[in-house]
């Protein structure tokens, strides 16, 4: 029983560190604003889409409401 409590409390006290590595060097920011953002941001910016200027303004194409 003491055994395992022993490798449970390092297993947990260096889950700890890690995660206070995190945390304190801002990590997961760092990887958000390097890796993840410019991949959609490539992602994205390639879709096409159509041009909404190009479209014909008509009063009649909307429902009428009463």
């Amino acid at each position: 029983m003491g055994k395992l409590l022993k490798t449970l409390l390092k297993a947990g006290v260096g889950i700890y560190a890690a995660l206070f590595v995190v945390f304190f060097f801002d990590l997961d920011g760092k990887l958000l604003f390097y890796v993840v953002e410019p991949f959609l941001c490539k992602h994205y910016d390639n879709m096409p889409r159509r041009d909404v200027t190009k479209d014909e303004y008509g009063i009649k194409k909307f429902p009428d409401y009463n």
